[in-house]
């Protein structure tokens, strides 16, 4: 009867200090899960900042295109002076001295400008490409002859370090 009482007591000594502590499997178990979430929220995190980052390049060129629609908007369609003999800048003309939308054909800004022709030095890796076009009246995507047409298409391309990231398009009517 003691020997099977000091057995029981050494059997329950035992099985008393392996439930005190975790088994080193269920330790390394346990850092290999909380590895994996670790690494999982960096890799999270990485793709978060990306798409921000895109998203803000995004918003930077829509502004960028309504700075030239805001500086375009009260412009004749065509010059003032000359009538519809030339399309595109006359001879001599500036940035500063546009006077009509059809001079900003072929136009290119970097760094951008904005709406009151001052250029925007904190934008200097993006760039403004603006295409002016006449266009058919019974068809908008139809590019006709320069003046050939009451409708004009300007179209305003955005690049960042020389990829294209966004652009925009309205129509304008000779009036």
């Amino acid at each position: 009867m003691q020997a099977a009482k000091y057995q029981m007591n050494i059997y329950c000594k035992r099985t008393l200090r392996r439930r005190g502590g975790f088994s080193l499997i269920e330790v390394l178990i346990a850092m290999l899960l909380t590895t994996l979430a670790i690494v999982s929220l960096v890799i999270a995190n990485s793709a978060f900042t990306k798409a921000n980052d895109a998203g803000v390049d995004l918003s930077t060129a829509e502004f960028l295109i309504e700075q030239i629609r805001e500086l375009t908007t009260l412009l004749a369609t065509v010059d003032p002076e000359s009538s519809v003999s030339t399309f595109g800048p006359e001879t001599g003309e500036t940035l500063a001295s546009y006077d009509d939308l059809d001079d900003f054909d072929g136009a290119s800004f970097s760094p951008p400008i904005s709406a009151d022709r001052n250029s925007l030095n904190n934008f200097a890796a993006f760039t403004q490409q603006v295409t002016v076009e006449n266009v058919s009246a019974s068809d908008f995507e139809q590019v006709v002859s320069d003046h050939g047409s009451f409708f004009i298409r300007v179209t305003v391309k955005i690049f960042l370090n020389s990829k294209e990231i966004d652009s925009g398009s309205w129509l304008r009517a000779r009036y």
